[in-house]
């Protein structure tokens, strides 16, 4: 098994990106989807079980909607594969693929800086953010 690094560094999240990546996880929790005993897997169920956005022009309307360029996004993403992975294997050549990893990594960065126990501390501290 990979160990992999969560590094908080890799560019400051927008705020508007956080906002709506909270109330995504408002709403898996709302749904049930999030719960106590798949906490180690709530990342996976977020944010890599299917994908966040699906649509080359949804994706790229969602770059612009949080005045993300696409080629910073393009950065992250290979800077985070670098990274956990001493190199970068994908190849990030359109916005649904850059989206969809973008939001991996900023959901694994939300997730590891709240550091909740339980899903009603999750619960709390996302609606208290």
């Amino acid at each position: 098994m990979v160990e992999r690094v969560v590094n908080l560094n890799y560019n400051i999240m927008q705020t508007s990106v956080k906002t709506e990546l909270i109330e995504h996880l408002l709403n898996l929790i709302n749904d049930g989807v999030l719960t106590d005993e798949n906490r180690d897997d709530w990342h996976f169920h977020a944010f890599n079980e299917d994908y966040y956005l699906i649509g080359y022009y949804n994706c790229s309307e969602w770059l612009k909607k949080h005045n993300i360029d696409s080629f910073d996004a393009i950065g992250i993403c290979q800077k985070y594969e670098i990274d956990n992975f001493g190199e970068c294997h994908k190849v990030y050549d359109n916005a649904e693929i850059t989206v969809n990893m973008l939001v991996y990594i900023y959901g694994e960065e939300l997730l590891h800086s709240l550091g909740a126990e339980s899903i009603e501390e999750l619960n709390e501290e996302l609606e208290n953010m």
